[in-house]
């Protein structure tokens, strides 16, 4: 029996229930099996005495965990070659310790966006990747490659690997669902709430919502005046702007704030702790993609090895139930088992048509004054 048969057969088991992950992967690597090709880091074996670690750069907490326990372990274990983790709280401040480093300090990152990509690949921190290293990249939803390629001249720096929204996230003690769905994304600057209200630290998203709750394009305001004149509303009604998905979930499950902005993941998280936090999508609301990024100078093949172990349906199911948040493996292609599908933000189709993505040109064309301007803002100007 060839390997792709006995893969596929370990895979059947897996998936229905006959067979453990520990006992999948542990089977995986006796057999001498590849997750979709041929053996398993076998042109690894001789390379780990030349590549001892690997830098990876997250969100911190439930994500983290999810991308430790599902990935990082199994590929430890795997290949010898260690992940050393970091972690950051937005996009600006980790693209800030990259620029400030002398280069192959920095691996591997769980960036968001588009917009992030294009500004590593202007800034000359892109890498070009060979996909024949990453066969695992046949599973994921075709658009999402796509729109990466086009930023880089048809060349890949990074592999897509999930998705979600930053909705509207409320206390179901104190907002009802009907409330919520009528007011949108005026909720956030509601004055009954005052006081009761969060935000996400970030301009982006503070501009997103903006723009929405004055009726405009978020890719394409066109009165600046009145976006800020929301942004300000929405500062003075907040208890404050949260920094951390880790800060956002103690806000919402201690009570110390009604309603915010919220990562869809997280959200769920929340509920899966018994908290009746309710969640919405307003219209236009923000849907974003999150990759796996290579910077310039990392140990290529040592990276393309770990994307292609982190894009194997196996770990990248488990990741994602880890997680909360939709993988980028297309589901036409791909089972995605039970919880999945139960997932905010979930694409049964595979298009992603129901999501509004940030228009990366539009963004990055208006970064340097906008976070300027909102950075002033946040301090009361």
């Amino acid at each position: 029996m060839d390997n792709s048969k006995r893969y596929e057969r370990l895979i059947d088991r897996y998936q229905h229930g006959d067979i453990n992950r520990r006992t999948f992967l542990g089977l995986i690597g006796a057999a001498g099996l590849s997750y979709g090709v041929s053996s398993p880091f076998s042109r690894y074996a001789l390379a780990a005495d030349e590549v001892k670690q690997v830098r990876f750069d997250g969100w911190g907490g439930v994500v983290s965990e999810a991308f430790r326990k599902h990935a990082f372990d199994p590929y430890e274990k795997s290949t010898g070659i260690k992940v050393v983790e970091g972690t950051f709280g937005g996009g600006d401040e980790y693209l800030s310790r990259v620029k400030a480093s002398a280069g192959g300090e920095y691996n591997l990152a769980h960036l968001s966006g588009v917009f992030d990509y294009a500004r590593y690949h202007e800034l000359g921190l892109s890498t070009e990747l060979n996909e024949a290293n990453i066969p695992n990249l046949e599973f994921v939803i075709p658009k999402l490659i796509d729109v990466f390629k086009q930023v880089s001249g048809g060349k890949l720096s990074c592999v897509p690997y999930d998705y979600g929204t930053t909705g509207i996230a409320y206390n179901r003690a104190h907002i009802s669902d009907e409330e919520a769905r009528e007011k949108g994304a005026m909720l956030l600057i509601d004055p009954q709430y005052k006081g009761k209200i969060g935000g996400w630290n970030d301009w982006r998203t503070r501009i997103w919502y903006a723009s929405l709750q004055t009726g405009q394009d978020p890719n394409g305001a066109t009165d600046m005046d009145a976006v800020w004149d929301a942004v300000r509303t929405h500062r003075d009604l907040a208890l404050k702007y949260w920094t951390s998905g880790a800060e956002l979930m103690s806000l919402l499950a201690g009570d110390e704030i009604h309603v915010t902005e919220g990562w869809s993941g997280r959200i769920f998280a929340l509920r899966e702790e018994g908290h009746d936090i309710g969640y919405i999508d307003p219209p236009n609301g923000f849907g974003w993609q999150e990759c796996l990024f290579v910077i310039k100078g990392s140990p290529l093949e040592a990276c393309e090895e770990l994307l292609n172990f982190m894009l194997d349906p196996v770990t990248s199911i488990a990741v994602a139930e880890g997680q909360n948040y939709p993988p980028a493996l297309d589901p036409q292609k791909v089972q995605l088992g039970d919880k999945i599908p139960t997932l905010p933000a979930f694409d049964p189709s595979g298009t992603l048509e129901n999501l509004t993505f940030a228009d990366p040109t539009y963004w990055n064309s208006n970064e340097q004054e906008w976070s300027k301007t909102f950075g002033r803002v946040a301090k009361g100007y």
